[in-house]
């Protein structure tokens, strides 16, 4: 049954699949204790921790967990003055992801077994199972790094109970590089490895978190740098990803606008034209006023508050930003 699965998926166009016993991670325990008691865990993080590690609280007859990598990297670009993270460039992962991972679990029961599948907001530790699946190692940054298609993919998981062969966990291949830690623009990630598990990285001042929180200090309007949604710095300079195969999922080709990004229109976005264009992107999510709310930063860094007026500015929010802004820049 495990090779009918690979072949499937292979068929849907992912070549990148893993297996392992669907099981209580009693390893993690210390692990998230610990980021806990750092205070590095962040808004979008499961707090209980029992959800964490036992994905049987998911499904409580599961015996294996597939890992399915989602490679989405399809041009190497040159960033523009301000920018969108890569990973954003096509359709919402989240809606694709689930998606396949409906047809993939349909197959499953039309073969006799029950299957869930989950895609990014849910409790699992999914990097790690992918990591524990044979699909790609955990690098400093905590990105899961594949052979084939380095960082450069999304996650996804099933639970099923078909008891299938597990398959190796990969060896860590960073050794010695440090490229990304010194490449940090705000010193993320962290040199102290407390265990086999991985880097305590400190995601609360990650860029790529910053830009997404919904509530951000001053300190952080500086180091936007052309930022709009996400940071991608890490990943740039990542060795692994130099070799980085493209991916040939139709629904991630890149979106022209979210290529080249038009300032003005970020910084005049109305309801229809969020929902016609930037609701289909992967940062569709946080909504309109977080990309506007952006777009003022980076308008601000490079001194073009005075394409917007504020009278035209409708969210009490992000009307709140501009006058920090103006204050913080002394414009």
């Amino acid at each position: 049954m495990k090779e009918a699965i690979k072949k499937y998926c292979t068929s849907l166009g992912l070549d990148t699949v893993g297996f392992m016993e669907c099981k209580r991670f009693d390893e993690l325990v210390p692990y998230f204790e610990y980021r806990k008691e750092l205070g590095v865990e962040n808004e979008f993080e499961e707090k209980d921790s029992e959800k964490r590690v036992n994905p049987k609280e998911l499904m409580n007859n599961g015996r294996t967990i597939i890992s399915i990598a989602f490679p989405y990297l399809y041009i190497i670009n040159n960033y523009n003055q301000i920018y969108f993270s890569k990973y954003t460039y096509g359709n919402d992962y989240h809606k694709v992801v689930a998606q396949y991972l409906e047809k993939v679990c349909h197959f499953i029961n039309e073969l006799g077994g029950e299957a869930m599948y989950f895609v990014d907001s849910n409790p699992l530790p999914e990097r790690y199972i992918a990591w524990k699946s044979g699909i790609g190692f955990i690098g400093k940054n905590n990105m899961l790094i594949t052979e084939k298609y380095g960082s450069y993919v999304f996650l996804g998981e099933i639970i099923t109970n078909l008891e299938l062969e597990a398959d190796e966990q990969i060896e860590n291949k960073c050794g010695e590089c440090e490229i990304c830690i010194k490449a940090c623009p705000s010193k993320a990630i962290k040199q102290r490895k407390e265990n086999d598990i991985g880097y305590v990285n400190n995601s609360n001042v990650c860029l790529s978190y910053i830009t997404q929180k919904k509530d951000i200090e001053d300190l952080w309007f500086d180091k936007f740098k052309g930022r709009m949604f996400g940071c991608d710095t890490c990943q740039d300079v990542c060795p692994y990803n130099k070799k980085a195969q493209f991916s040939s999922i139709e629904e991630f080709k890149p979106k022209l606008f979210a290529q080249q990004v038009q300032l003005e229109e970020l910084l005049k976005i109305d309801n229809k034209t969020f929902i016609e264009k930037y609701k289909q992107l992967s940062c569709g999510w946080r909504g309109k006023n977080i990309l506007q709310r952006n777009a003022f930063i980076n308008a601000a860094n490079l001194q073009k508050m005075n394409l917007i007026d504020v009278k035209d500015i409708s969210s009490p929010y992000v009307k709140e930003y501009y006058y920090r802004l103006l204050k913080h820049f002394k414009l």
